[in-house]
């Protein structure tokens, strides 16, 4: 696991768009873990704040995940799709402690 890299997004929909970002969720988690370097990939609600998301994902190293934003589903559901109906989203890269 020494080069596994961990990544942490916190999705915040804007109001009334929480059921399309769902959608695309579900469609991108397949194609996710369809990824030759994709070694987890789990979307997550908020107990404390249900329109909060997080999406906790594990690449085998950094050019995995590098690879995986390059990819075409990234780039549609992701970039052309979410973004567009979130009113937050950040994003942190983490290793993992040994």
């Amino acid at each position: 696991m020494g080069n596994t890299i961990v990544i942490t997004a916190y999705w915040r929909p804007k109001d009334g768009e929480g059921a399309k970002v769902e959608a695309i969720l579900r469609q991108l988690a397949t194609a996710i873990r369809s990824e030759p370097g994709n070694l987890l990939f789990v979307a997550h609600r908020s107990k404390d704040d249900p329109a909060e998301i997080l999406l906790y994902e594990q690449y085998k190293d950094e050019q995995a995940f590098l690879d995986h934003r390059e990819t075409a589903h990234f780039k549609t559901l992701v970039l052309e799709q979410a973004v567009p109906l979130l009113a937050r989203r950040e994003i942190r890269m983490h290793s993992i402690l040994e």
